[in-house]
Order: structure tokens, then C-alpha cells, then sequence
């Protein structure tokens, strides 16, 4: 067991980032559906998906994009993953033909609890933990579990002294 709290093994995603890595989950993406390789629609799950989702559905032409919105963490601990608000019924059927979309699977118990929702769905995420890959059909960069993964609508931009001097 490590002594380190969750903001010492941190990765930092920048907007730049976390954009070129959602257009690479589209690039990956891109001709995988089961409609002649097209998806039906991009279901976002909220909050963290719903950048990556918009640039995937940007990048791939989907005009159909909904949220399912799942709340599993309190501030930094994880907790019972509970689903607050479905998309539309009629539109998700069993999934077939649905990309859901997140930034990260972490445990995979949010994904878990969607995938039971929509079993034949496809579930893209950009970041991965190992707990949670088996949830994920396709991902972009994988990280370590004990990794804090800080996105950058968690952050502000501030000043930090150097590590020597002032000046």
C-alpha cells in the first residue's frame, strides 16, 4: 500500500491534449460501426465524456449525440455508481449501433452499470486503468491504477514558484 495521496502520482491533461487524443479515439473509431462501419449516435456519459464525445462526434459526423449521466465519485473517492438522467429510450434500444463515450474507465463500475443498460452498445473511452479495461472495447492511452488522471476542466491555470531562486 502506498502513502502517496491520489495528487502525487498525477498525469496532467492540458485541452491540447485531451483533444488530440479524443481525435485519435474518433481515428480509431472511424468505420467500426456495425451500420456499414457508421455509429447511429454518440451517447456521452457525463460529465467527463461529454468534451471527448462532442470531439468524436465532430470528427466522425454524428449529429445524434444524447447524455447518460452517471454520478460514482464523491470529490476523489469512489463510491455506488448510480444513473441520474437516460437518454432517450427509443433512440438506445439494446445499443446496437451506439457509441458511449467517456474520458476515463477507472474501476469500470460506471461502465458496468451503463453496459448492463445497453449491452450491444460500444464503449470508447480515452484513458484506461487496468481495473477497468475489460469494460472498454476501445481506448486510447492506458495508465497505471495508483494514477490521478487531473483533466483540464478540473484545473485553473496558475502561477508556481521554480524549484531554485525567484527570479
Amino acid at each position: 500500500m502506498s502513502d502517496r495521496l491520489p495528487h502525487e502520482k498525477g498525469f496532467h491533461i492540458s485541452w491540447d491534449q485531451i483533444h488530440r487524443d479524443s481525435r485519435a479515439l474518433a481515428w480509431r473509431l472511424d468505420g467500426q460501426g456495425p451500420d456499414d462501419g457508421g455509429w447511429r449516435a454518440v451517447v456521452a456519459i457525463t460529465r467527463g465524456g461529454m468534451a471527448p464525445a462532442m470531439i468524436v462526434a465532430r470528427e466522425l459526423d454524428i449529429r445524434t449525440v444524447d447524455t447518460v449521466s452517471v454520478k460514482s465519485y464523491h470529490h476523489q473517492s469512489q463510491g455506488e455508481a448510480e444513473v441520474l438522467k437516460a437518454p432517450d429510450a427509443e433512440m438506445m434500444g439494446d445499443g446496437e449501433g451506439i457509441l458511449i463515450v467517456d474520458d476515463l474507465v477507472d474501476s469500470g463500475r460506471t461502465l458496468e452499470l451503463v453496459r448492463k443498460m445497453y449491452p450491444k452498445a460500444h464503449f470508447a473511452t480515452v484513458y484506461a486503468k487496468p481495473k477497468g479495461r475489460p469494460m472498454v472495447n476501445t481506448f486510447i492511452t492506458e495508465v497505471s491504477q495508483d494514477t490521478w488522471i487531473f483533466f483540464p476542466w478540473d484545473m485553473a491555470l496558475q502561477y508556481v514558484e521554480p524549484y531554485r531562486g525567484t527570479d
